[in-house]
């Protein structure tokens, strides 16, 4: 008996599936971006200065310091690690650098240097324990997230830093005759490029975009970029074949702990004074930052890209919360939803 011969079914059905898979692969490129670009849209069209120049600025600025931080995490991604003592080391840097200038009266340049000194150290104390002595990322950079947050309080022994303040290490409680210098605070609160009903573009942002490009053309451009994802991707092979694995999960350390320092010393010149375990909140959202760019372009890995878009994800969201008077308990309840939405469509889509 004659039978007919029926086509496969993807060459029945071939034009829906094109479709169906054109949409899953701009999806999985483009989804978190569209859900930024959404979101934006959202909070332009409910309030009427969300989308002006000066707020545009003003939420870049914001971001600033948490970019700085995640592009840290970033680095410690990238080798396969996990720093999670970058809060920590960032506000050690807001309590070292102000402690220094106001109660020792260092010059703000020199108090720089020794927190980036100190920065350093700290990751290769972190670079350590985990190469050396075997712990894992995570106990390791916890135990050091602890003791970071002690030497902080034991700088000033609990107090903040502030001009007037008494110098705790004084037999007689004298007060402190040094104060934060004008050129730091710059760094954290002057802008470039004013002119006339255009108040600049602020510093923070400046060194923000500084970062990121350098970060970028160190990880995408450049050799020791992709040795350094070639470690993170397999490191015993990355080991056959010459890499010096140790040296380069080091490094990526010591870049993570210093660039948490760099973004405590802009925060201490932002907010003009050494204020207590102030660098304790970007640990969460620099790690949220970081495993955004994991999503975003169909990277699957930790880059710098992503990393950005995350942060100004991050900030967006907040600014336009509060610009709703939406209440701060409620802000990071909606922007978990939002960030578990957007990745989980994107991973569900890569699985499909």
């Amino acid at each position: 008996m004659f039978k007919m011969k029926l086509p496969p079914l993807a060459q029945r059905e071939g034009p829906s599936l094109d479709l169906g898979k054109w949409l899953s692969d701009f999806f999985l490129r483009y989804g978190l971006i569209l859900t930024l670009i959404l979101v934006s849209l959202f909070f332009s069209l409910r309030t009427e200065t969300f989308s002006s120049l000066d707020n545009i600025l003003d939420i870049l600025r914001a971001v600033s310091i948490l970019t700085i931080v995640a592009l840290g995490i970033t680095f410690s991604v990238v080798v396969r690690g996990f720093d999670v003592s970058v809060g920590a080391v960032t506000g050690l840097a807001v309590i070292l650098s102000t402690a220094l200038m106001v109660i020792w009266q260092v010059p703000w340049y020199l108090a720089v240097l020794i927190c980036l000194a100190v920065g350093a150290l700290v990751g290769l104390l972190n670079a350590f324990l985990i190469i050396r002595l075997r712990i894992p990322d995570l106990l390791a950079t916890l135990g050091v997230l602890y003791l970071v947050q002690g030497l902080q309080m034991s700088i000033t022994k609990g107090d903040a830093v502030y001009k007037g303040m008494t110098n705790p290490w004084s037999p007689t409680r004298a007060i402190a005759e040094g104060a934060i210098h004008p050129d730091f605070l710059r760094f954290g609160q002057g802008f470039v490029f004013a002119s006339e009903g255009f108040r600049g573009i602020p510093i923070p942002v400046l060194i923000m975009l500084g970062v990121a490009i350098i970060a970028f053309v160190f990880l995408e451009l450049t050799r020791y970029g992709r040795i350094f994802y070639a470690v993170g991707g397999n490191s015993e092979a990355a080991r056959l074949s010459g890499i010096d694995v140790d040296k380069v999960r080091t490094i990526a350390y010591v870049i993570s702990a210093v660039l948490a320092t760099v973004g405590g010393l802009v925060l201490a010149a932002r907010i003009g004074s050494g204020a207590v375990k102030s660098g304790d909140p970007y640990l969460l959202d620099g790690v949220a930052a970081t495993f955004f760019g994991f999503a975003v372009l169909n990277a699957r890995r930790a880059n710098v890209i992503g990393t950005v878009l995350g942060a100004v994800f991050v900030g967006v969201m907040l600014n336009g919360l509060t610009m709703l008077n939406i209440a701060w308990y409620v802000q990071d309840v909606i922007k978990g939803l939002v960030l578990i939405v957007s990745l989980g469509l994107s991973y569900y889509t890569t699985r499909r």
